[in-house]
């Protein structure tokens, strides 16, 4: 898939941080972009609503369809999915961006907020999967692509957090077990995670504020990294946990300066991801 012109892509939460970067990217390159998201009206701490995403998305150069709804709903998914398809005629690509997080430990996690991050994020990427399978089979070159870790079994990865781990683990294992599952009909099933922290509102607001985002790179970095990886052939380019700086190293970028958020002389590394 030398190009996205004419391509449709399903997204989840894009209507701000990476899953935005990742739709306007691709409708940059001329694709359709259909994708659910909770935020109708704006929030008091987070930027953007569905309109607003669908603007920028326009702006860019592709065509957009926002839907508000929950993923963890799946009524609201099947009908999302279903008005895709009739829009725009079909389904290529299929995104699970859409994620929740919280580091508490296991003594002061709320059970509330134990579901909340299974129902979103293993439930949500295995819902919105399935739902796009059926379309994606008629793609001729058919992509699910997961903002999630490598599984890294390491033990300090799930002491301080363990619901979170397994939540994100979780969306990696759908993946890779789909990879599997769906070789046969040529459909590519990956995960891609960033090398280091993005900057993103979850960041600014719950992983160290400013300090945080001043050691991140901006969303773009991932998005770039996902439009190379839909570029690949989904019969061989599958199964894999990518890293967005190995992704745009291996397509020839040799400078990641216009990435970055803060001056650059010190970037974190990811969450998931070892020195």
């Amino acid at each position: 898939m030398a190009t996205l012109t004419g391509k449709t892509m399903f997204i989840s939460g894009a209507s701000r941080g990476i899953g935005l970067a990742i739709a306007k990217r691709a409708g940059r390159d001329g694709a359709n972009v259909a994708f659910i998201a909770k935020t109708a009206e704006p929030h008091p701490a987070l930027p953007g609503t569905v309109y607003t995403a669908a603007a920028e998305i326009e702006e860019a150069g592709g065509r957009a369809l926002p839907i508000v709804g929950d993923i963890r709903n799946e009524d609201q998914v099947a009908a999302a999915v279903e008005s895709a398809v009739e829009l725009f005629g079909g389904i290529d690509i299929c995104v699970n961006n859409a994620s929740a997080i919280n580091l508490s430990n296991t003594e002061t996690l709320p059970m509330k907020r134990y579901d909340l991050m299974q129902d979103i994020n293993a439930r949500g990427t295995f819902l919105v999967s399935k739902t796009c399978i059926p379309y994606l089979k008629e793609s001729n070159n058919a992509h699910i692509l997961t903002l999630s870790p490598p599984l890294n079994l390491a033990p300090h990865w799930f002491k301080n957090h363990a619901a979170y781990t397994i939540a994100k683990y979780g969306m990696s294992m759908i993946t890779l077990g789909l990879s599997e599952e769906l070789a046969d009909e040529g459909i590519a099933a990956n995960c891609l995670w960033p090398k280091t922290i993005i900057a993103t509102a979850a960041v600014q607001n719950l992983l160290g504020g400013d300090q945080a985002m001043a050691q991140s790179r901006r969303p773009e970095i991932v998005a770039d990294a996902a439009f190379e990886i839909f570029k690949k052939d989904a019969r061989t380019a599958t199964g894999n946990f990518y890293l967005d700086e190995d992704v745009l190293t291996e397509a020839g970028v040799k400078s990641f300066e216009q990435y970055g958020y803060g001056d650059g002389t010190k970037l974190q590394t990811d969450i998931f991801l070892d020195e």
